[in-house]
């Protein structure tokens, strides 16, 4: 089992930087009063080609919507780590709580990684003030997504945040027809 997985945001540089210290530049960085929006191409990753972000620090969430490459579609409209967000200056730390969420827009939302929650916590690896706040949020975006029908756009919108603008993703040239 890991430790809980890292994140920092870096708006000033237009940078995320993961665990591993690796910087991957942002395409599109907006800060917002309800936290950040990113949008970058994905690399070394051979499933996927672009992500958009939305890191939103008082949910203690980050949603995320992945473009897919032909042949490895998703059942999926948004991904949603469960996450400790804290402002520091302008930078934005995420720590990842390891419930996951996924949302089939207007269907279902689906908890994941129970099995790697658990096991962080049985290995020590989530301290229990985090536990309990993996627990907390992952129950209170779940029944908020229920409450609005599954829809993302319409929980955050009666929480009184509107995600804006998306960025235009550029393809690889691979996928330029």
């Amino acid at each position: 089992m890991h430790p809980p997985k890292t994140q920092v945001f870096d708006p000033s540089a237009r940078l995320q930087i993961d665990t591993k210290g690796v910087e991957r530049p942002a395409h599109e960085l907006r800060v917002h009063d309800w936290g950040l929006y990113l949008s970058r191409p994905v690399v070394a990753r051979p499933n996927a080609w672009w992500i958009e972000t939305w890191v939103l620090p008082e949910l203690g969430v980050c949603l995320s919507d992945w473009y897919w490459r032909p042949g490895h579609e998703r059942d999926q409209d948004l991904y949603v780590d469960v996450a400790e967000i804290v402002r520091d200056g302008p930078l934005l730390r995420m720590t990842d709580l390891y419930l996951d969420l996924v949302v089939r827009r207007g269907r279902e939302t689906e908890l994941l990684d129970v099995d790697e929650y658990v096991a962080a916590v049985a290995q020590g690896l989530l301290e229990p003030r985090l536990a309990e706040l993996a627990l907390e949020r992952s129950h209170a975006v779940l029944d908020g997504l229920a409450a609005h029908g599954h829809d993302h756009e319409a929980w955050l919108a009666s929480r009184g945040i509107e995600l804006g603008p998306r960025a235009e993703p550029v393809p690889p040239a691979d996928l330029r027809g």
